[in-house]
C-alpha cells in the first residue's frame, strides 16, 4: 500500500518535474552560429546559462528575411509550441535594402502570430553598417522601436551592443561576431529575457 501511494505521488509530480519552459529563438545567421561550431553560438550558450530549467530551441536560418520568417513561423509555432519566442530578424532585409515598411509589417505579423499562439515575445534589434547611409540606418533601427511599442513587447535594441565598433570581434565579413563575442550577446539578451521566463 505504501509503495502504491509513493508510485502515485511520483506519477502526479512527474509532469511538473519534467516541465521546462520552451524558448524558441527565431532568427537569421546571427543566431544560427554562422561561421562557428553550433556549440559556440550565443543560443547554445544561452541554454548552458539557463541550465535544464528551460529548453532553448534554435529555429534560426542563415539568410532569413522577415518575409521568409513570416512564411515559416506558423509551422514552427505548431511544432514547437514555445512559451517564449525570441524574434531576431530584419538584418537581411536591411542588408538587401528592402523596403522598411514591409519589414515592419512582417515583424508585426510575426509578433501577432506568436502572441495568438500563446507565446511571450522578445524582439531583438540590429543595426546596419555605416555605408548604408545614416538616413536608412536610422529608419531601420526605428522599425524595431515601432514594433515593440505597437505590440508592447520587450526589445533588446542591439544584439551586438557594447562591441559593435570592435572589428576584432567580427569575422572577416564585418557582420558576424566571432566566438569570443558570443557570451556578450547572451549578456545583452538575458536582462530582457529573464522576466519573460519567470512568468508562468
Amino acid at each position: 500500500m505504501l509503495y502504491r501511494c509513493f508510485l502515485l505521488g511520483v506519477l502526479l509530480l512527474a509532469p511538473h518535474m519534467a516541465h521546462a519552459a520552451r524558448i524558441v529563438v527565431f532568427g537569421d545567421s546571427l543566431s544560427a552560429a554562422y561561421g562557428l561550431r553550433p556549440e559556440q553560438g550565443w543560443v547554445r550558450l544561452l541554454q548552458q546559462q539557463l541550465g535544464s530549467t528551460h529548453q532553448v530551441i534554435n529555429s534560426s536560418l542563415s539568410g532569413e528575411t522577415t518575409a521568409g520568417g513570416l512564411a515559416r513561423l506558423p509551422a514552427v509555432l505548431r511544432q514547437q509550441r514555445p512559451e517564449v519566442l525570441i524574434l531576431e530578424l530584419g538584418g537581411n532585409d536591411g542588408l538587401r535594402g528592402l523596403p522598411l515598411p514591409a519589414m515592419q509589417d512582417n515583424l508585426s505579423a510575426m509578433v501577432r502570430l506568436a502572441q495568438r499562439a500563446g507565446a511571450r515575445v522578445l524582439l531583438i534589434g540590429m543595426a546596419l553598417p555605416p555605408n548604408y547611409g545614416p538616413d536608412y540606418g536610422t529608419k531601420f533601427r526605428q522599425v524595431y522601436d515601432k514594433v515593440a511599442r505597437q505590440h508592447k513587447v520587450p526589445l533588446v535594441p542591439l544584439l551586438v551592443a557594447g562591441f559593435e565598433q570592435d572589428l576584432a570581434l567580427f569575422q572577416g565579413d564585418g557582420i558576424h561576431p566571432v566566438a569570443q563575442a558570443q557570451p556578450r550577446m547572451v549578456r545583452n539578451v538575458l536582462p530582457a529575457l529573464t522576466p519573460l521566463i519567470a512568468r508562468k
